[in-house]
């Protein structure tokens, strides 16, 4: 837990930023008519429970970024985290606005395999930073599954 205001206000700055990024992310690149045309699978979940999905997992990442930042900001830990945060934002871009369908697959299944390493680099170093982000793999397993599963049934 945050230890000083500078830490707190750190802390605060990392949710503001990931959360209001990851939201102007979502407004400016919404499904649209193209992804209510595509033939979905069995398992796709109805559209309002990305939102509060997302920002559940955003405020997660955000707090687990800010831990590694608290530490070493400059570390190859903190490098995962920015690349994994690049990837997730350039995740809805190329699919919903582009319909870059295989770039999209190669952008979720890099965005997985950095959560992955973030996990396995935090794991004895900060277990709780490693701890929060196992949701966010779980759901991006999911997301790729789904994502791969729109393109093949949409060729």
């Amino acid at each position: 837990m945050p230890r000083t205001l500078r830490s707190v206000a750190t802390l605060l700055i990392f949710i503001v930023v990931v959360l209001g990024v990851g939201i102007t992310m979502g407004v400016s690149n919404p499904p649209g008519e193209w992804y209510a045309g595509l033939d979905k699978p069995s398992f796709n979940p109805p559209n309002w429970v990305f939102a509060p999905a997302w920002t559940f997992l955003y405020i997660l990442i955000a707090i687990a970024g800010w831990r590694v930042f608290e530490r070493d900001r400059k570390g190859p830990v903190m490098r995962l985290w920015v690349a994994q945060m690049a990837l997730n934002w350039a995740w809805s871009p190329a699919w919903f606005t582009l319909h870059w369908r295989w770039g999209s697959v190669a952008i979720i299944i890099a965005l997985w395999a950095t959560i992955a390493g973030f996990i396995a680099m935090n794991w004895r170093r900060d277990r709780v930073s490693a701890l929060l982000f196992a949701p966010y793999l779980a759901w991006v397993s999911f997301a790729t599954l789904l994502n791969v599963s729109l393109v093949l049934l949409n060729p």
